[in-house]
């Protein structure tokens, strides 16, 4: 398995006047929390993310986005634990070894792996404390990627999202792929792909 698993600004010149003390909220799309406020009077722009905000500059007009990290998912280690436990249970030893192991080590995963949205760039982090990963031992390099180098990128199964694939040119110039299992929140991390990658070519979750 693969590693595992801005700040204050001025408006421009054309812009320094003064419009008052309106503030504008802007929400996130998956905590549902206020994460930044804009005051039109041109002084000053501030935002709060769990430590964490970005500042880009659209056509002039300050815009925030978050640093998202999709939530944890058990579903994947649950499923294969208890498939173990079938196997045991019909004296099947053999291959409810593997299935068992595997398991535990995506739940001990699960716990841990961070996927890191930034404005540029996914990072792979571990812990609530967000602590830096170290270089991926099965390829080299930082386990951080730049959306700008993303070839394509795919998300299996929708419904039940097991892996997560993407190819990027950042590791080596001819492409670099990786494969994650889906431990995170299926439909929070296809929806930050698509906002900071652009959109998976083939798949997408069902509208419900």
């Amino acid at each position: 398995m693969e590693s595992a698993l801005l700040s204050a600004s001025r408006f421009l010149p054309s812009q320094n006047r003064e419009l008052g003390g309106i503030l504008r909220n802007f929400q996130s799309p998956f905590y549902g929390t206020s994460i930044a406020k804009r005051s039109f009077a041109g002084r000053h722009v501030s935002a709060r993310n769990a430590g964490s905000s970005i500042v880009a500059s659209v056509l002039g007009r300050e815009v925030k986005k978050e640093t998202v990290i999709p939530d944890p998912d058990y579903r994947i280690p649950i499923v294969l634990l208890g498939f173990a436990g079938g196997l045991i249970y019909t004296e099947n030893l053999l291959p409810a070894v593997p299935v068992g192991l595997l398991g535990l080590l995506l739940l001990f995963q699960t716990t841990r792996v961070r996927f890191v949205f930034d404005n540029e760039a996914l990072e792979v982090k571990i812990g609530d404390q967000l602590k830096e990963s170290g270089e991926n031992v099965f390829v080299g390099g930082q386990n951080r990627w730049k959306y700008s180098t993303f070839v394509n990128w795919e998300l299996w199964w929708p419904n039940f999202p097991i892996l997560v694939y993407f190819k990027e040119t950042q590791t080596k110039p001819e492409g670099q792929i990786h494969f994650f299992p889906v431990i995170f929140n299926g439909k929070q991390l296809y929806d930050v792909m698509v906002e900071r990658a652009g959109p998976s070519e083939t798949s997408s979750p069902k509208q419900s």
